[in-house]
């Protein structure tokens, strides 16, 4: 929402009240509340005719602080609000001075000025962030506005300094045009993915707490300014800082919720059906044991759409006519190493067996006066699954479980994103809020059935929605994307953006969903797909089986799928680390190197957890052009070594792309090239890149149930290696890479091979000496 016309004017019909003075500042043990007048105050006769701002400062968890500004306090505030974690006993200074009030809470503190108008800002001391020696103990500073835009609707807004050079990212799926916004408005409505999260490369993270509509202007009203803005008389919103970026991610998820982990099998290769193709049991095990007959690992198989009747979604009741033998035909498919994934959505079609049940429980979302909503736009008479009453949610969950019955593992939570707002729900939400929020109690319900039936180790949606919390129930995935180039570079921008709101986990469909991949398209994007956390060939009216694009497309998608089955071990412990810390798998570069300012615009290539990093080819040319920070890099496929702190143009062919490891990295390889469910710990290959003298190298390999198996550690001084292992009663080996030879090995035999020279410990041996020569 813009306020001005140009840089002085107000926009006709429009009143801004501004708070221009303190009047007064309430401490309390827990929160500073500081009172605004709207004009400054000479006489008694300002007084009058006036409004007072309130500001409330409260801090819910160390270095988090939120703002709550409220013009009228009378009006009724209805939910549903997004979900916040407290960390009980968090304690908080507060000051309140003759001068200066101030809450502080961690190394994050705002100060009012008392005496000085309305001047107040927010200071986070970066202690231990990993910078130049210039900004390591540096100060960030944001200044934060707060205003109120009174006419015939009222906005209250927020505003925060931008910095002479800072990024911002992170708004919605829509984003992803842009990876970065510098000069932007923005709605917080039209995308499928919706988060009022952004971060800035200055250090700090700002959350807009409010599901319904929220308006930005990045740097477009004022270009020294990012305004976000909500319609009421309220706004509440959290600044939260951290010692670097990955801290202000840790932050915001605990606050937010972190996300969960996947199972281990849903890293292998999907195959769908596609959407509007014709298939049948022949037709679909027709894909699998083409798959299978080409060597392809292949473990999950998606339905789409059509496993329903036309004009019966959902019902979930297989078409008897394509499917009259389900049950029999989920075991024969499971008896192939599958597990089976089916779609859905919280709309229920009239002609559904379930609508006149729905109708009948008040199982439906309604009008204003008191009807059924229904609207032709996806099924006919499609009426809306109301997931603010409790017993709605148990009738469709239990729909659900029949299915886990029969043999399904998880469901793709397609749509809940275009949800009417002139609506009544069970717990009187407010429906412009719900508009947003509803994907969150969409997603949740399905995840909650899946731990129920499966365990928690074992639940797992596919979902397209999502607001903020959504992180929670994992994976998420970009929507329609189109076979084309841009397309595809469209899609890790996007998923880059997604995964700086907290999404640990994303994926894509490989090859596009509109329209057909050219061959050449399709074996690029199964490079990069097979480099994501998860993994889909999808489409709409065309099969993604390889052989249809050409033979060779067969031998990349099994030459990338067995790759990443190697990967695994290495893949799952940053999967781990991605429920702990809320740092997703598939990282933007300014993640990993916010020191260095060429990687603050990166969007076209990524870091795969914080040793690999992943240039997609987006030509028919195979040409890669790409930014390798400092350090000295070595190229994954070949072993070449490469200076970075440049750019590199270099050419590939289909089974290669750049895929470098960073100095000093210890990834795990597992032994199994097969599927991605596998004992990680045993036969694992540690494999140690560039280690510099005096720095050390870790890596933990998890068991699929995300418990340690097996941690390493390796510290090098001079040419001496010094490795301690915790765990280690597997077999497992250490691998040298770039080292011909070493003189000698304490607790472990050496031998030369082909990645470099590779160590077996003796089993259970807990250290290890390595003199190199």
């Amino acid at each position: 929402m813009k306020f001005t016309d140009g840089y002085w004017h107000v926009r006709p019909g429009l009143k801004l009240n501004y708070p221009m003075e303190v009047r007064g500042v309430r401490a309390t043990e827990d929160r500073l509340t500081v009172l605004a007048s709207c004009k400054k105050i000479v006489t008694r006769g300002d007084t009058l005719n006036t409004a007072i701002l309130t500001v409330h400062y409260t801090s819910p968890m160390p270095d988090v602080i939120g703002v709550e500004l409220v013009h009228h306090d009378g009006k009724r505030i209805k939910g549903p609000e997004f979900e916040k974690h407290v960390i009980p006993g968090s304690r908080v200074q507060i000051e309140n001075g003759d001068e200066i009030a101030s809450l502080t809470s961690g190394n994050l503190s705002v100060k009012v000025h008392k005496n000085e108008g309305w001047s107040s800002h927010f200071t986070m001391e970066r202690r231990g962030l990993p910078a130049a020696a210039t900004r390591a103990r540096g100060i960030s500073k944001c200044p934060i506005e707060p205003r109120i835009c009174a006419s015939s609707s009222i906005w209250a807004s927020a505003s925060t300094s931008t910095g002479s050079a800072s990024d911002l990212r992170r708004l919605s799926k829509r984003s992803s045009r842009r990876f970065v916004e510098r000069r932007r408005r923005h709605v917080q409505r039209a995308g499928i993915q919706n988060v009022p999260f952004y971060l800035s490369n200055y250090g700090y993270g700002i959350f807009v707490d409010h599901p319904e509509r929220v308006s930005y202007e990045v740097a477009s009203e004022v270009v020294s300014k990012v305004q976000f803005s909500v319609s009421g008389e309220r706004l509440k919103y959290y600044v939260i800082g951290g010692a670097s970026l990955k801290e202000v991610l840790d932050n915001y998820t605990k606050l937010t919720g972190k996300p969960a982990l996947p199972p281990a099998w849903s890293y292998g290769l999907w195959l769908t059906t596609s959407f509007t193709t014709s298939y049948d049991e022949q037709t679909v095990t027709s894909f699998i044991d083409g798959m299978m007959e080409r060597d392809i690992p292949l473990h999950v198989f998606h339905f789409d759409c059509f496993w329903m009747k036309e004009f019966h979604w959902c019902d979930f009741r297989w078409d008897d006519e394509v499917f009259p033998d389900p049950e029999g035909m989920l075991k024969r498919l499971k008896s192939k190493g599958l597990h089976i994934c089916v779609w859905i959505n919280p709309y229920i079609a009239q002609q559904s067996s379930l609508f006149a049940e729905g109708k009948a429980n008040g199982y439906l979302v309604k009008t204003m006066e008191g009807d059924v909503w229904q609207w032709d736009r996806w099924q006919g008479g499609m009426g809306l699954v109301d997931f603010t009453n409790p017993a709605a949610v148990r009738w469709f969950q239990d729909k659900l479980k029949a299915l886990l019955d029969m043999g399904v593992d998880c469901f793709k939570t397609d749509f809940g994103e275009r949800i009417p707002t002139d609506v009544v729900y069970y717990d009187e939400s407010d429906p412009v809020k719900m508009h947003n929020y509803y994907t969150y109690l969409y997603n949740k319900a399905v995840f909650e059935v899946l731990e129920e039936v499966r365990g928690k180790n074992e639940a797992m949606v596919f979902a397209r929605s999502a607001t903020a919390g959504g992180q929670q129930f994992p994976v998420h995935w970009g929507g329609d994307c189109s076979a084309t180039y841009s397309s595809m570079a469209e899609t890790l921008r996007g998923g880059l953006s997604l995964g700086l709101s907290g999404f640990g986990f994303w994926s894509h469909d490989i090859g596009g969903f509109e329209n057909t991949a050219t061959p050449d398209l399709y074996k690029r994007w199964v490079a990069f797909g097979l480099l994501s956390s998860h993994s889909r060939l999808h489409g709409n009216q065309s099969y993604r089986v390889p052989w249809l694009f050409d033979e060779e497309s067969c031998d990349v998608l099994r030459f990338f799928t067995r790759l990443k089955a190697t990967l695994m071990p290495y893949l799952f412990s940053k999967s781990v680390e991605a429920t702990k810390t809320g740092v997703p798998v598939m990282r933007a570069m300014v993640l990993e190197f916010t020191d260095d300012p060429s990687c603050d615009t990166l969007d076209r290539q990524y870091m795969l957890g914080d040793s690999l990093l992943v240039a997609p080819i987006f030509n028919s040319e195979g040409l890669a052009q790409y930014y390798l920070p400092e350090g000295r890099w070595t190229n994954w496929f070949t072993g070449e070594v490469t200076e970075g702190g440049r750019w590199i143009k270099e050419r590939h062919g289909y089974f290669s792309l750049p895929l470098m490891v960073r100095p000093g990295s210890l990834i795990a390889v597992g032994a199994d090239e097969l599927r991605p469910d596998y004992d990680y710990a045993d036969g694992a290959a540690l494999h140690l890149f560039e280690l510099a003298d005096g720095r050390t190298a870790v890596a933990d390999v998890y068991s699929t149930q995300g418990v340690l198996e097996l941690a390493v550690r390796v510290e090098r001084s001079g040419n001496e290696l010094t490795v301690a292992a915790q765990g280690a009663g597997k077999p497992w080996e250490l691998v040298l890479r770039g080292i011909s030879a070493v003189k000698s090995v304490e607790g472990g035999a050496s031998f030369a091979g082909p990645a470099g020279v590779r160590i077996l410990p003796e089993t259970g041996a807990g250290k290890m000496r390595i003199e190199l020569a």
